[in-house]
């Protein structure tokens, strides 16, 4: 109650110092600036307000603050103490510790027996001979068996073709091939594997030529007429 009352003395304080100041201002703004009493009226007003609202923040919130902590003083005063009887209980028997639970433990498993290795060593590895590659001749009986090409006993009307013309065939081998019966374009055009097999081996000093520098494929073009490349050489005076 007490301090209801303080806070309405303040209250009412603050108002009355208030209005006696807006008071003071109006009379002064009367009597020194001449602005006319209604403006001096509404000055006044306005201060005697801002003073009061003013002054109450300032003073009267203190009043209540310390009127407050004496409140919650006497609160805290007046609650029930603790019975000296209720504290008197041993803080070691509070405090004991609740004993753990006995826990059987299984006995620990019998270690496992290692795997026994096997110390019988492994036969040795006998490396394997590496395949052998056939040589040429043997290739050319595995693919087919060579067969002799068909031979004349002579050129035919006209004489012999230049054999020169074809890429590989020089003066001495195109000797070698007449001995052999082989006079034209169309006899070696009509080669077939197993008559290039037979040529590539029993060509003395010339094993492969037949295959090598592709003798078939010029000599169809030169019997059908036609020209090579290197036929053009040849014609022109430039190999031989």
């Amino acid at each position: 109650m007490s301090t209801d009352n303080n806070g309405s003395d303040c209250s009412m304080k603050c108002l009355i110092a208030g209005v006696l100041l807006g008071l003071a201002v109006l009379v002064v703004s009367l009597l020194a600036t001449g602005i006319g009493f209604l403006m001096s009226l509404v000055l006044g007003i306005v201060v005697a307000i801002l003073l009061t609202i003013v002054l109450r923040m300032v003073l009267c919130v203190d009043s209540d603050a310390v009127g407050a902590t004496r409140v919650s003083d006497t609160t805290a005063s007046s609650s029930a103490p603790v019975s000296p009887a209720q504290s008197s209980v041993p803080a070691s028997e509070s405090a004991a510790p609740a004993r753990e639970p006995q826990v059987d433990r299984a006995p620990d498993p019998d270690p496992e027996p290692e795997p026994q290795v096997d110390s019988t060593p492994e036969p040795e590895r006998v490396a394997e001979a590496p395949p052998q590659t056939p040589e040429p001749e043997q290739q050319a009986d595995e693919a087919g068996e060579a067969v002799q090409p068909a031979a004349l006993q002579a050129a035919r009307d006209g004489g012999p073709d230049d054999l020169k013309k074809i890429k590989g065939i020089g003066p001495k081998l195109e000797q070698l091939l007449h001995s052999l019966g082989i006079y034209h374009y169309d006899q070696i055009a009509a080669w077939g594997s197993a008559e290039v097999a037979w040529m590539d081996d029993n060509l003395q000093g010339f094993r492969g030529r037949v295959t090598r520098d592709d003798w078939v494929a010029q000599a169809r073009r030169l019997a059908a007429g036609d020209e090579t490349e290197f036929s053009r050489k040849v014609d022109d005076g430039d190999v031989y």
